[in-house]
């Protein structure tokens, strides 16, 4: 794939001429990019940009040295330069890769595409299998990409928002599907910073999948959560009814119809079968954590968090020095300080991380190379089997997360509301 300059017609043609976009392949979203679990995939990645990037693959419990994080596990790819990204893939399911060097820009300009991993096993609970990946971008008014990247009011408050969302780049699709149809739906949501629920009104749904893994089968016709970077399965029934069908994002500002489900053809069945889950797959956590080794994670900073100051390079900072070099959050006192790990497990240990968001606003947390299960919300047990590479936590809210540090290397911990990670809000961990 080449990271390169390119255009698309993310606004309606009848508003505004195609928007310059970053795309791999030149194309937004990118190629999508399918395997199978246990298998290999090579990816040569080719940057013909004017800036470094690198590739990460997110959500896969990947090698570490594919990881794809400048100053971690690689040296950016240099403009005009390669690497050869080439791991296995050991888990079905849903994920997505995007830009990992300044992604708080090159994401936001479209380098991200999605990743399916299918089963070894062809599963045969629906008829057919839909990716679609949702993003927001912030548009000027002739259709081009607002060049207000870096701005303190996105960084210290929700990040970067867009005013205008695509579903697979294009502005509300038409998508033709067939009464009785039953569909694998996959959302991945890759905007910067937007949390959104998302509804599918005049079907019938149940949930599959959570961040790539299974969950257990369960009807849900309400909206779905996504923070950026998480994914969700859906199963759903496309009811033979007079009923609109259509893809919602619901905002402050109501519920917009973002894709459109076009009803056509002959009937696939006459009545549907009973709904079948998806077979387990993926890590799973031992019931007795008394072992597990722990770590607490104070998250600070931000509009109206208060923050006096923090740690940067080794030293003391205010918070008035700290946003003059682009810091604005901070990790146990410190503002985005790579020379000490969070925490260090051995391989195999569990580990525990208690995270404290003391801040005013809502952050995406995001673990590399495991996936892990929300154990409580504010010291009550959550109930949740869930096992989940990205989850939301909200203002004054302390989560504990729990997973098995089974995959060495340096792993990145960070908040994925970009603008957040980009100012202060990312740590690391080792297992070893």
């Amino acid at each position: 794939m080449t990271a390169r300059r390119a255009s698309a017609l993310i606004l309606p043609s009848d508003l505004a001429s195609p928007t310059p976009i970053w795309g791999f392949d030149g194309t937004v979203p990118g190629p999508v990019l399918r395997t199978m679990a246990g298998e290999r995939l090579s990816a040569v990645v080719e940057n013909g940009l004017d800036q470094p990037t690198s590739v990460h693959w997110h959500g896969i419990r990947i090698d570490n040295a594919m990881d794809g994080v400048p100053g971690l596990t690689q040296e950016a790819i240099a403009p005009g330069g390669r690497f050869v990204y080439d791991f296995e893939a050991p888990d079905p399911g849903t994920y997505w890769y995007h830009s990992h060097d300044r992604s708080w820009e090159q994401n936001a300009r479209g380098l991200h595409g999605a990743l399916i991993v299918e089963e070894a096993e062809p599963w045969e609970g629906a008829d057919r299998d839909l990716v679609l990946l949702v993003d927001d971008w912030r548009l000027a008014e002739d259709g081009s990409i607002d060049d207000s990247f870096g701005q303190m009011m996105d960084w210290s408050h929700g990040g970067r928002l867009g005013n205008f969302v695509t579903v697979n780049g294009r502005s509300k699709p038409r998508i033709e599907v067939r009464p009785n149809e039953r569909i694998r739906v996959r959302l991945i949501n890759a905007a910067n910073a937007r949390i959104m629920e998302l509804g599918l009104p005049g079907t019938r749904t149940w949930r599959l999948a959570l961040d790539g893994m299974p969950v257990p089968l369960v009807e849900e016709n309400e909206p779905v959560w996504l923070a950026p970077a998480q994914r969700t399965d859906l199963l759903v029934d496309i009811l033979d009814d007079e009923t609109p069908k259509t893809l919602v994002l619901h905002t402050n500002g109501g519920p917009f119809e973002i894709a459109e489900f076009a009803v056509t053809g002959e009937p696939v069945r006459a009545s549907f079968p009973e709904a079948i889950g998806l077979p387990r797959s993926g890590p799973s956590l031992p019931d007795d954590l008394s072992d597990a080794v722990r770590a607490e994670l104070l998250m600070e900073g931000g509009a109206m968090g208060g923050m006096a100051g923090a740690m940067h390079k080794g030293r003391m900072m205010d918070t008035r020095s700290l946003v003059g070099k682009g810091y604005v959050w901070a990790f146990n006192g410190v503002a985005d300080d790579r020379g000490k790990p969070l925490a260090r497990f051995a391989k195999g240990q569990t580990a525990v991380i208690t995270i404290r968001n003391e801040t005013g606003w809502p952050h995406a947390m995001h673990v590399h190379g495991h996936h892990f299960r929300v154990l409580t919300r504010n010291g009550e047990p959550t109930g949740d089997v869930a096992m989940r590479d990205t989850t939301l936590t909200v203002p004054d809210e302390t989560i504990e997360i729990a997973f098995v540090a089974d995959n060495p290397g340096k792993w990145l911990l960070h908040c994925h509301m970009l603008e957040h990670s980009a100012s202060g809000m990312m740590t690391w961990f080792e297992v070893a």
